[in-house]
């Protein structure tokens, strides 16, 4: 019996000792030794974005540029460059009276401006309070946009080019719009004069203030500008 239990005691010995956890740094079994890393492949290279060039200048800025500048230097013999007349803001307003009672005349409003101006449309609100046509101070009355730079000489080319011409019963343009100041504001009655409108997201006919702002002094000055650009006035 007792050879019996040493046998017994030395094999739970032995298991133990073989379920012993080993000593940091020793391993059980030879590891393999890790394959030699290879040159990495090169990561393909992002190709460069094509540089923007310059905008192209706007067709009447190119013929300010080029032909009416000087002749307007020469007919009012300006001393220097820089007294000649040029444009400097184009404003189209559209006055909706009528949104106080139904707010989507509005919405409709400032999407025809932003679709002729190509730039988001600003809403006009009351500044004071009129009681006679039941308008209270901050409602919104009105849309607007300011076009300048590249926009504004685009914006007048279409104008003078491609909408005015449409105008129902059209014998030109008024002279007698002018402010004193050089600049010059045209009313239009419909806004489907201008091929950017589509015809079948309008419901009623809005008409629209073109405020067209020069550095001219005078009148005739400001008037022969926009004569050298294509204005069709009333003679």
């Amino acid at each position: 019996m007792s050879a019996s239990k040493n046998d017994e005691t030395q094999e739970k010995k032995e298991k133990k000792a073989k379920a012993a956890p080993k000593a940091k740094g020793e391993s059980a079994e030879p590891k393999a030794p890790k394959a030699a890393k290879g040159p990495k492949a090169p990561k393909a290279e992002e190709a460069p974005e094509a540089p923007r060039g310059p905008r192209e200048k706007p067709r009447l800025l190119k013929l300010y540029e080029e032909q009416i500048l000087p002749k307007l230097r020469e007919e009012f013999r300006y001393s220097s460059v820089m007294a000649v007349p040029r444009l400097t803001k184009i404003t189209v307003n559209i006055g909706v009276g009528e949104a106080k009672n139904d707010i989507k005349l509005l919405d409709e409003a400032s999407a025809t401006l932003t679709a002729l101006a190509g730039q988001k449309a600003a809403v006009r609100r009351a500044k004071k309070s009129v009681s006679n046509f039941k308008l209270r101070q901050g409602q919104p009355i009105g849309a607007m946009v300011t076009l300048r730079g590249h926009r504004m000489y685009e914006f007048l080319d279409r104008l003078i080019t491609l909408a005015i011409p449409r105008m129902r019963d059209f014998r030109g343009v008024p002279d007698r719009s002018f402010d004193g100041h050089g600049n010059y504001t045209l009313g239009i009655k419909d806004q489907l004069i201008f091929p950017e409108v589509d015809y079948n997201k309008i419901t009623r006919a809005m008409g629209m203030n073109v405020t067209i702002g020069t550095t001219a002094k005078t009148d005739p000055e400001a008037k022969a500008l926009l004569m050298h650009f294509g204005m069709p006035f009333r003679r």
